[in-house]
């Protein structure tokens, strides 16, 4: 219950209890509970609208930042990790693996130039960063399971004549 509860607000944040106890079978108060207790526990840590900058007037420009780390010793990469994510400017902060990069940044900013002074000036001077990479995204064709394409919900599957 409490999966397709998540599931339900991951794809729709704006539904109403009443809304998501019709989608599920369950009583409103049920819906509510199971609600309140996923936040307490952290599991929902908030609600957030997905925005297509593209089609509004102000442009932002959004990049990856691939940081290579040199590991505390004791404390591995979460000390760096945790650094870096009370910056204001960064939108998430992911541990990889299989990459040259121990980091992934999610950065957004209104230039180029503006991501990279930030690069330079505040992640690459830091203790234990070892090296970092810049990529600019170019284009959003999905974000967090949202198509950006203009013909969403088209089905594209071939069709198969019997």
């Amino acid at each position: 219950m409490k999966e397709q509860v998540l599931k339900i607000l991951q794809k729709n944040s704006r539904l109403s209890n009443a809304d998501i106890a019709a989608m599920t079978g369950m009583e409103e108060k049920e819906v509510e509970a199971i609600i309140k207790e996923l936040e307490e526990k952290k599991i929902i840590n908030g609600y957030q609208a997905i925005v297509n900058w593209e089609k509004y007037d102000e442009d932002k420009v959004t990049a990856l930042i691939g940081v290579k780390i040199s590991p505390v010793r004791g404390q591995g990469f979460d000390r760096i990790a945790e650094r870096i994510s009370r910056f204001e400017e960064v939108d998430s902060v992911l541990l990889i693996s299989g990459s040259s990069s121990d980091l992934i940044l999610t950065i957004e900013g209104n230039s180029m130039k503006e991501i990279s002074q930030f690069v330079y000036d505040k992640i690459a001077p830091m203790e234990s960063v070892v090296s970092t990479a810049t990529y600019f995204v170019m284009k959003k064709y999905k974000d967090h399971k949202i198509l950006f394409t203009e013909e969403q919900g088209v089905d594209e599957r071939i069709q198969v004549m019997p």
